[in-house]
Order: C-alpha cells, then sequence, then structure tokens
C-alpha cells in the first residue's frame, strides 16, 4: 500500500481527500499545517496545500506534489522545490493521475536499514529478527524505523515525540513509554533483548552499547 502524507489547510478539502485517497488503496496521514507533519515518517509521496512551506517540510527524500494557486510566478519557485504543481480548482482523478505519475519516475532509494540481527524492509515496511518477521502497529513501526535511521543516537523524548507523533509542544503523556514497551517486547519475544535502551531521564537509544 502506498503511504501518502497530505498537509492541507481547507478542513472540507483535507477531508475529501483523505477519504478518497483511501478508497483508492492509499494509506492516507492527513493533516492542517505542514509543521504538524511527523518527520519520522517514511512516506512514498507527500502532498502539499501550501506552497510557502516547501522548503521547511521535506521529508526524506520522497516526491511532493503541491496543491497552488493559478499564479505563473509562484507555480514556477514552487517547480524548483517540488515534483509537480497542481493548481486550484482541480478534479480529484487528475491529482491521482500524477500521484501515479511521480511514483513512477520517482529516483531509487535504499530500501533496507539492516542492523545485523535487526532488519527493516522500508519498502515492504517488515520488520525482521534473525530473518524472521515481527508484526508491529503503525506507531511502533514509526517509532522503531525513526531510531533505526540513526541507531546509537540517544533520542530524548521531546525529539521522539515530535518526530513520531507530530507533537510541537511537550504535553505530559505516556504514549511514547507504552510505545517503546510494546516495541521492546515484541523484539524481545522475537529473540532480540535489550534492544530498546531507555536512558533515564533523557529518552531512548535504539541498541545497547558494545561492552
Amino acid at each position: 500500500m502506498t503511504a501518502l502524507l497530505l498537509a492541507e489547510p481547507e478542513a472540507s478539502v483535507r477531508g475529501f481527500l483523505q477519504q478518497q485517497l483511501t478508497s483508492d488503496g492509499f494509506d492516507v496521514l492527513a493533516f492542517e499545517s505542514p509543521d504538524e507533519l511527523p518527520r519520522a515518517a517514511d512516506p512514498d509521496v507527500l502532498v502539499l496545500g501550501d506552497p510557502g512551506a516547501l522548503e521547511r517540510c521535506r521529508i526524506g527524500d520522497c516526491p511532493v506534489i503541491v496543491l497552488g494557486r493559478a499564479d505563473a510566478t509562484e507555480r514556477v519557485r514552487a517547480l524548483e522545490h517540488c515534483d509537480d504543481y497542481l493548481t486550484r480548482p482541480f478534479a480529484y482523478e487528475e491529482l491521482v493521475a500524477r500521484i501515479r505519475a511521480v511514483l513512477r519516475r520517482r529516483r531509487p532509494r535504499a530500501e533496507l536499514i539492516d542492523l545485523g540481527e535487526l532488519v527493516l524492509d522500508r519498502a515492504a515496511r517488515r520488520v525482521l529478527v534473525h530473518g524472521r518477521d515481527v508484526t508491529l502497529a503503525t506507531k511502533e513501526y514509526a517509532l522503531l524505523l525513526r531510531m533505526a535511521q540513526e541507531p546509537d543516537r540517544v533520542f530524548t523524548r521531546e525529539q521522539l515525540l515530535r518526530d513520531v507523533w507530530g507533537y510541537r509542544t511537550f504535553i505530559p503523556t505516556r504514549t511514547l513509554e507504552s510505545h517503546a514497551s510494546r516495541v521492546r517486547c515484541k523484539l524481545a519475544a522475537a529473540g532480540l533483548r535489550g534492544w530498546v535502551v531507555n536512558v533515564w531521564s533523557v529518552g531512548y537509544k535504539l541498541r545497547p552499547t558494545p561492552e
């Protein structure tokens, strides 16, 4: 299933696109503002309704389609940073066609994150421990992927809540702790113990420090 991130300020347009794209087989996460986009997301395509946010909301190397005004200057400026530009108002069928077109011509990327005993296959969204599949929920996978991208880094709670859940300000929540605990337990059950490390008073890192 194609993972699609949508940042669209108009609620009616956002709701319509999320519903229609989902029914057409896309795995859609929709947000009002580009600043809410989770940085740990690993989408196949980003649809952006605010051309002015292009330079600050690139996520990985995924292609970007901008929904903007029929303004030649804005369109030219946007196309310096995005992969396609669709003028409002637009036909939904044309948007889907353009999404599929940019996906066909996207650059190949490194699909595997290979950490030895642990492998993440980003194309298939699979997690393998010693070659065997481990089933994770969507946010559990996003959390593990974020840490696997920098496996020796200690992440603060604030960084993970921002990157995985899109929190822009700190709020009291046990969301991170509960997800980290579930990921730790699932990895341990598959034979990989101690790889989600709670760094006291700071946050988390993915794997233990070699002795």
